[in-house]
């Protein structure tokens, strides 16, 4: 297997709720030939993530019925009251060591990239998930104004290889996302949760989270992205229960910024 002293550009997992992404009871590939809220009809100015996030589940409350909002709802706040936003890693925290590969068949020690300047980490939840797909795209739009701030994006998700592979193409990303297998890293960063039971047919049965995943684990890892300075200490920490929230890129670059200085 061949090493890589840069990672990627791209992107990968998670829910705080379960509820989100599963909100779509439609079929999985619904998904990845949603329309793209970032394509060339929007103005010069990339918009903000949050409003692009904010629409995407205002149109899907319209067509999903209030028992399966109250459901997706109720397991957002499951698992918030775990407590898991607090206990895991947090700013000041020692950054965690690993290497992982890409869908590209490249492996990447994550020590090597910061130890050359800050690094975005972030995890995405899959393809099946339309909120991830949204902050793919958009993290993508940022690409050049994170790397001019002097950091690399490394994403990583649970999604198996080749289903990272499809998300990249399917969202015409130049992104290689790594492989966290069996949550691996994110368990130590202490961002996986259990899928709260009544959402488990939606993830296990509609979604087909085994199939994406490789594996008949019902859990997944928040959808948290964290800046990592050159020391290798975390220096910023987007944490979130609710899978509909995501990490504005431009509070993310203002974190790499100070990180580099």
């Amino acid at each position: 297997m061949k090493t890589t002293p840069v990672v990627i550009t791209l992107l990968s997992i998670a829910v705080s709720a379960v509820a989100g992404c599963s909100e779509s009871a439609t079929p999985q590939g619904e998904h990845l030939a949603q329309e793209d809220p970032t394509d060339a009809t929007q103005t010069e100015e990339t918009p903000m993530l949050s409003k692009l996030l904010e629409e995407k589940a205002a149109a899907s409350a319209t067509r999903l019925p209030e028992n399966v909002r109250q459901t997706y709802a109720q397991g957002i706040e499951t698992v918030r009251a775990t407590g898991i936003e607090k206990s895991a890693k947090q700013v000041g925290d020692e950054a965690i060591d690993t290497e992982l590969s890409g869908w590209d068949g490249n492996s990447v020690k994550l020590s090597d990239l910061w130890q050359e300047g800050p690094i975005v980490l972030m995890w995405y939840r899959g393809g099946w998930c339309p909120y991830c797909n949204i902050q793919l795209r958009v993290m993508q739009q940022n690409m050049d104004k994170i790397e001019n701030a002097g950091a690399k994006l490394v994403v990583l998700t649970p999604e198996l290889p080749e289903k990272a592979k499809e998300t990249a193409a399917a969202n015409d990303l130049g992104i290689v996302a790594l492989h966290d297998n069996g949550n691996s890293l994110a368990r130590k960063y202490g961002l996986v949760f259990q899928l709260p039971e009544a959402i488990v047919p939606s993830y296990r049965d509609k979604l087909k989270l085994p199939e994406y995943n490789g594996s008949d684990a019902m859990e997944l890892p928040l959808s948290a992205t964290y800046v990592i300075d050159q020391s290798g200490k975390i220096t910023y920490a987007f944490l979130d229960a609710d899978y509909k929230k995501r990490a504005e890129p431009s509070e993310v670059i203002a974190a790499v910024k100070a990180a580099a200085n």
